[in-house]
Order: structure tokens, then sequence, then C-alpha cells
């Protein structure tokens, strides 16, 4: 009995709480209880007892307040439908087994889908892993140069895990009217979060997420931080994307909110599994409220393949198409240095397209380099109205390049020289590395500034004049002379000046790139002019034939020095035979033998170009003309080293 004292006691004082509780509201809503009342007192006095005189009017009212209300309820539909259209986004899905690709399509970088495979199996047992106590990640961030697969392996993931699929393109979230943009990213993630509580997860793959999560510090995501109802978003639709992303445990279903509300659900609130895949090759413009844990927490690199990556990758492609039994893989490897596999792709059907319509049944290496040599220089359009003085001055030109390519560059090989227009081009001398490399020595830069200038110190040389085709060569060649001395250290002086953003030399540094280019540009003219038999067989072949192989070059730069050793080995027996005749055998024996090297020297001096005769003027050239540089045959990398640089990036 004592004990139920103290709750008997606390009865009344919960009572009068409640009394008070009703006074209370009663008093806060006065004003709404003094107008219901004078509005009954209206009715039951006034309106009831004179009902028909007000009732005309009252209808009239009535009629009004409802053409009012149908006309408001017709503005809120039209307006509700308009933004459910605009508020569509343009994705895509793929249901589970619908693109049929899984990892063994994905070829060439088998550390990827090693990386991938683990997030495949963590989709797959998300149960399990949570019951260890972790949590899944909600975001995969996948970064690399465009045409590496970045949005082919978010596929295969999607495949093998067995999950739904969206392709959505960032820039289709953007609209003219503000707040279309943060309906359509809210809209795409409730319906995956559908899609996930059917398969157990969903994958969302946004393409070129650098559209619309760029920073909120540099640069506004989306279209801009208008505002008013044409505003374009602005960063909200990036507010938008990060709340998806990481959302509070709420319930989405209108159903389950009704039964939490009224008791007949419990407990905490689960969210399905999304994951959601961005794609970009431009990581650095990303809001860092992007990159933090528990968004995209995971970043997977994609590069170009290596050489083992490429063979696996020619070989796949290759195994699609019809080939002769004979492809050689691994030139075609190398080939292909610093290709995607998308560009590899393409130039094996562009293989195709050329031998069938060729008449062939099958592709041979022929299609393969001629699809390359499309792909990496443009069309091939030979002009047949070019002077034969202009042909010779133009093979002059490339021969310069190609020998010095072969002569200086011991880890290249020539692919081809020619004076055929391929795009803007008049003509170009292109060359492969044997091997893959990633760095370049002092040396490799020096002789890659010397191939540059060969071009002028050949017309120098050959033609006794200088030609308007270095528009390539000269801003190359000094570039590497700035990267040279200004970038990598390797003039004598650490300063690098881009370390302070100073892009243009000073007038110390200008002094010291116009000696570099001075002086290798005197190093390069002396090997061609001491090789001027080789350089004039070349550019007097290339005259006839307007194209040639690297291994037709080298052949006729052997033949040349054959003769010219063999030449040299008989003036040394003329000499030693003339001296064991004595002095008055001396005579006779040195005609003949002047007669024996002149006819050994007949090519040297019957080709007319020794001393620039016939060209010493060069009015044959119009103003503006562009011939092609050298080339090396690869991509260029994007960053360091200066522009036109074609060689591979230094640590």
């Amino acid at each position: 009995m004592a004990a139920n004292s103290p709750a008997r006691s606390r009865r009344p004082d919960d009572i009068d709480a409640a009394i008070d509780s009703i006074f209370a509201r009663l008093g806060r809503n006065w004003k709404w209880i003094v107008f219901w009342l004078a509005l009954l007192g209206v009715v039951f006095f006034y309106v009831i007892p004179s009902w028909s005189v007000v009732s005309g009017p009252l209808l009239v009212v009535a009629q009004l307040l409802f053409q009012l209300l149908f006309a408001a309820f017709f503005l809120i539909i039209q307006f509700g439908a308009l933004f459910l259209f605009l508020g569509r986004g343009r994705v895509y899905w793929i249901e589970p087994g619908e693109s049929g690709t899984n990892f063994t399509d994905y070829k060439g970088a088998p550390e990827v889908v090693e990386v991938a495979t683990r997030v495949v199996t963590l989709i797959r047992g998300v149960k399990g892993f949570k019951q260890m106590g972790g949590e899944v990640s909600r975001g995969l961030l996948l970064v690399g140069p465009p045409g590496t697969g970045k949005s082919y392996l978010a596929q295969c993931i999607s495949s093998e895990a067995g999950v739904p699929y969206c392709y959505a393109s960032a820039p289709s979230f953007q609209n003219m009217f503000f707040g279309i943009g943060n309906l359509r990213v809210m809209m795409l993630y409730g319906k995956a979060r559908k899609k996930a509580l059917k398969y157990g997860a969903c994958i969302l793959f946004i393409d070129e997420i650098d559209a619309l999560g760029a920073s909120r510090g540099g640069m506004s995501g989306g279209m801009g931080g208008g505002g008013g109802l044409f505003g374009g978003g602005g960063s909200g639709m990036l507010n938008e994307l990060l709340l998806q992303m990481d959302p509070p445990n709420i319930e989405t279903s209108s159903i389950k909110k009704f039964l939490r509300k009224i008791g007949l659900r419990r407990g905490k609130v689960i969210n399905p599994p999304v994951l959601t895949i961005g794609a970009t090759n431009l990581p650095e413009v990303l809001d860092p409220a992007l990159l933090r844990p528990g968004r995209f927490d995971r970043q997977i690199r994609i590069d170009s393949p290596d050489f083992d990556g490429r063979r696996e990758i020619v070989e796949y492609y290759l195994d699609k198409v019809k080939h002769v039994p004979d492809m050689p893989i691994d030139k075609m490897s190398n080939d292909t240095i610093g290709y995607t596999p998308v560009a590899i792709k393409y130039v094996i059907n562009e293989a195709v397209v050329n031998a069938h319509f060729n008449g062939k049944d099958v592709i041979d290496y022929k299609d393969f380099t001629r699809a390359r040599e499309y792909h990496e220089w443009g069309l091939r359009q030979p002009i047949k109205s070019m002077k034969k003085e202009e042909r010779r001055a133009l093979a002059y030109h490339e021969t310069g390049h190609a020998f010095a390519q072969i002569k200086l560059n011991p880890t290249e090989r020539l692919s081809k020289v020619t004076i055929i227009r391929h795009g803007s081009a008049l003509g170009l001398s292109a060359t492969k590395p044997l091997t893959e490399e990633h760095l370049r020595s002092k040396e490799q830069i020096l002789a890659d500034i010397q191939v540059s200038l060969a071009s002028k110190a050949s017309e120098r040389i050959f033609l006794g004049t200088e030609l308007n085709g270095q528009a390539g060569d000269l801003p190359s060649a000094t570039r590497l002379a700035a990267y040279f001395l200004g970038m990598c250290g390797m003039g004598g002086t650490l300063y690098a000046p881009l370390a302070f953003g100073q892009l243009q030399p000073d007038g110390e540094l200008k002094h010291q790139i116009e000696m570099l280019l001075e002086e290798q540009f005197k190093k390069v003219k002396m090997l061609l002019e001491a090789n001027r038999e080789s350089v004039v067989a070349i550019a007097e072949a290339l005259v006839i034939q307007e194209e040639l192989d690297g291994d037709e070059v080298l052949e006729i730069i052997r033949d040349v020095e054959e003769r010219v050793t063999r030449r040299a080995a008989d003036d040394r027996e003329v000499a030693l035979v003339g001296a064991a005749a004595g002095p008055n055998a001396a005579g006779p024996a040195a005609a003949n033998g002047q007669a024996e090297s002149n006819g050994h020297n007949g090519h040297a001096h019957g080709n007319g170009h020794a001393n620039g005769n016939g060209h010493s003027n060069g009015n044959g050239l119009e103003p503006g003309l562009d011939i092609g540089g050298p080339r090396r045959e690869q991509p260029q990398p994007d960053e360091e080293g200066p522009a036109g640089y074609s060689g591979t990036t230094l640590g």
C-alpha cells in the first residue's frame, strides 16, 4: 500500500497538467476560436433565417471560388507534369545480364581488374560484410585519359555483380530552370534505391563527373551560380549529389512512413546499397567534399596499357576479325605505344575497312599499317600538280630529319619518310621506339633538338637556301631547349623558372637557349656534311618513289657506306702500289687510280645537288608552305614537358 501511495499522489498532478495544457492551447489559438464562433453565429442567426435572400449571392461566390480552385488545381497539375517531365534524366538503364560484358572482355590492365573484382565481391556479399561490422563503399572514382575504358569497366562491374546499371552523363543533369537539376539527381537516386531493394544493390555510373562536381571554391559546378527561375542550378546540383551519395537514414517509401507513424514499423532504417561510379580525366577540379571518405573514397587510376597490355588487346580484337595467320603481334604492339584500348580497336576496324574496299577477305599487316598511319597522320592526299623543284626541296628537307633520326636516336627505328601530303603536312619523317620508354636522358633530348634542326641544315647544305617549312621544326627545337635548360636543369643550373609559374623565359634564359640551339645546329650540320652521299641517295630515291619505309632507307645507307668503304680501300691499295713502283711510275699509277676512283664516285658527282645547283633561289615555294617535321608515332604527353615534345614524361 505504501508503494502505491506515490503513484496515487501523482495522478492528480497529471490531470492538472493535462488541463493546463488544454487551456494553454486554447489561449494560443483564441483568435481562431473567435473567428469560427463568429462565422457560426452569422450562419445560424443570419444566413439560415434569410436563405431565400442570400442564396443567390452565395451561389455566385461559391461558383467563383470553385472556378478559382479549379484553375489553381489545373496550373498545379500542369507545372507538376512539366517538372516531372523535365526532371526525368536522360539516362540508360541496363538490367542484369543485358550488356553481356564481364571481366574476361576487359583486356590490358590486370591490376585494374583485380581491384574491380574486390568491389564486385563486396557488392555481392553486402549482408556478410555488414555482419562483420563493415560498411560498403558508396562511391568509386575512375580516373584516366579518354578511351582507357572507364565506362566499360563500370559495365563489367555491374555485370559481374548481377545488379542493375545506370549510365548517366553529368552534363545531362543541367537545365535552364532552377531546381530541375536537383530534381533529376533526386529522382535518379530514388529509382536506383527502388532497384537496389529488388536486386540487392544498384550501380550508378556518372560520366564526365567534373561537369557536375567541380569545386565550389574555384569554378562552380553545373552551369554557374545564377539565381531566380532561370538560374541553371549552380552548385545546387553538387549539393544534392553530396546529399544523395551519403543520405541520412530515413524512410523513402510513403507506405513505410505511414506504418512508422502509426507505430507498426520500428527499428533502424537501413538504406539500400547504391554504388556511385564516377569517371573523369580532370580529378584535380573536383570538389573536396566529393572526395572525402564516405563518398568517392575509392579511386582507380586507368592509364594507357603497357606492351603486355597492348599485346593482349591486339590479340583480343584480332580474334574478332578475319586476318592472315602470320600477323606480327609483337610488332603491332610496338607500333601502338601510347595507344588506348579504344584507339587499338579503331585501328583494327579501320584495317578491316581498308581490306574490304581493296577487295580482300582478310586483313594483313599492311592494312593495319595503313590504318594506323591514317589514324596518326590524317588522310593520305598526294599533290599531283606539285612541281619537281618543290618535290626535290621537300625530299631534302625530310631526308635531313630521317637521316638524323637514324644516326642520333639508336633507341628508335625509322617508320617512314614521305613527301606525300598527310593531313596538313606536305611531308613527314616518323619514328617508332624500339622499346617502351618512360624517361628521357640528357643525350636523347639533345638528339631530339638536332633532329628538329636537321631539316634546316639539309636545306643550307644541299639546296643553298632556306625554305618556309620550318614553322613546326624551330618551335619544337626551341621548346625542347627551354625544357632542357629551364625545367630539367641539364644546362649547368638548378634553377627552374616553372616553380614560380614563369612560362616565358627571361633574357638570360633566352640567350642560353639560343646558344644551345646554335651548338646543336652545328653538330647536325657536320653530321649531314660528313654523310653527304647517303643523304643525296635517300633524297633522290624519295623524289622518285615519294615515300620510303625505314628498312628501305637503311638499305640505301648500307649500300652507300659499303661503296664508300670499297672506294677507300681501293684508294689505299692504289697508294700502296704507287709507293712500291717508285717515282717513275707514280704519274701513270696516280692517273689510273684517279680514273678508277672517279668510276666508283660516279653517283656522288652525278647528282647535281652537291653544290646546290638549280635550287639556290628557292622561288618555286609559295608563302605559308607547311613542311612536316620529324614525328614520333605516339600521342603526346599531357603533363610535364614542352608542347610538341614527343618524348615520355620525365619523373
